[in-house]
Parts: C-alpha cells; structure tokens; sequence
C-alpha cells in the first residue's frame, strides 16, 4: 500500500528536529571485493559482497532559532565529534522506523535571502548497523471471527492467516460478521464494529458469485492487519 511521506519525522539525541522539509533516505550499500583468479571459471570476474555501509542522510528544512535540542544540538555534536542515536519514523499509520548511531558531517544555515525563509540544512552518516522496525496491529483474536447463517470457512481462522473463504447456501442472500480483538479499531467493509458484535448485514451477489468482504484491525502507531474474506453462494 502506497504511503503518503508527510509526517515523517527525524529525532536526534532523543529530540525531534523542527521544521523539516525533505528526510533522506537509509540507503545500505555493500562493498565488491574483487576474489578473480586464474582458476576462474570461464575467464570471468568473480566477486564477494564486502563490507556493509549505513549511508548518509542528507536533510533539509527551515532554520528554527527555537529548536535548541533539535538544529541547534546537531551542531554542538558535530563541534565535539560525537556520535549520537537518531531515527527516522514514517507516518504512525505505518507503524515504520529507522534508528541507527550516527555522525554529524555537515551543517548549515542560510542563505538569507530578501525575500524567503532561511534554509537548514545538514548530513549524517550513519554508524555501524542501522535497524528497520515495523509495528503491526495485533489483529483479530480468538475466536477470530464468524460469519453468520452456517458458513463454512476454509481454512479455519487463525492469527497468521489473511486470507479466507467462506461458502453459505444459495438462498442466503445476506450475512453478518463477528470479528474478535483484543486492541485496536476494527472495521468490516469500511464500517466500525465493537468487538464481538455482529456487523451490519452484508448483502450478497448472485448465487454461485463472489462477495468480498475486509475486516481491517487497526491500532495507534502500528500497521494495520487487513483480513480478506470471499464469500460464495453456493
């Protein structure tokens, strides 16, 4: 699922920077080592992977004469030569996060020009191993969830399972949904359900059609867990 990048957010020493227009990227490289020989086969070049490099993350903003934790820090770090924790977290929808050890290797302030705002800028590389996280939303618990008028689910829910069948008799021409979790908003097809409650009824294509129903389970700062439910008239 594609993901809007505003709200992106840049922490360094445990203070968000203020005012920040543009996040770079964690960009892992590896280094080629060159391993050829006279034995290699067919004449042809042969490589192993080397070390690993974190990168560097170039940001951009506006300079923020308040932001004494933030803009300011960066450049007292850099003065001292320090290293220091840093993350980048990614819209809370996404429940996504970077965070690595890093040093400063440049920082700026201006040009003042007549008639904008004054610009931020700085880099960081990254030290050693940087960590990717995603938080996910619990999802559904037992018992999962049921379909009313006796539908026959394939396979049986459980917590690893996403995607789901589910077979009513051909005169059936409306079922409802009980969905069960522990934490987190849950919604059928769009529409907020308590947990352990019956949804509204959920009318059904033609007999031997597919009716395609999603229960989105989704809590504060983490990923959403989508459940994808077909159900069939026999």
């Amino acid at each position: 699922m594609p993901l809007h990048g505003f709200g992106t957010s840049f922490v360094w020493d445990g203070a968000t920077v203020a005012t920040l227009t543009n996040i770079g990227g964690v960009n892992v490289t590896a280094d080629v080592v060159d391993v050829s020989s006279h034995q290699s086969a067919n004449a042809y070049k042969e490589f192993i992977a080397g070390m690993l490099d974190g990168g560097e993350i170039p940001l951009e903003g506006f300079y923020d004469f308040s932001d004494t934790t933030g803009q300011q820090a960066m450049l007292t770090d850099m003065e001292a030569r320090t290293s220091k924790t840093a993350s980048i977290a990614f819209p809370s929808a996404s429940g996504s996060a970077f965070s690595f050890s890093a040093i400063m290797t440049s920082w700026k302030v201006g040009d003042g020009v007549i008639d904008g705002a004054i610009p931020f800028t700085a880099t960081v590389k990254i030290t050693g191993q940087p960590s990717f996280t995603v938080a996910t939303s619990a999802g559904l618990t037992t018992p999962f969830f049921a379909i009313s008028e006796s539908a026959v689910i394939i396979p049986t829910p459980a917590q690893a399972s996403l995607v789901y069948t589910a077979s009513v008799l051909t005169g059936i021409t409306s079922v409802t949904l009980t969905p069960t979790a522990s934490a987190g908003v849950i919604t059928v097809d769009g529409n907020v359900v308590v947990s352990g409650v019956a949804s509204s009824a959920i009318t059904l294509g033609g007999a031997g059609s597919n009716t395609i129903v999603t229960v989105i389970v989704t809590e504060t700062d983490k990923a959403p867990v989508t459940y994808i439910i077909t159900v069939i008239r026999a």
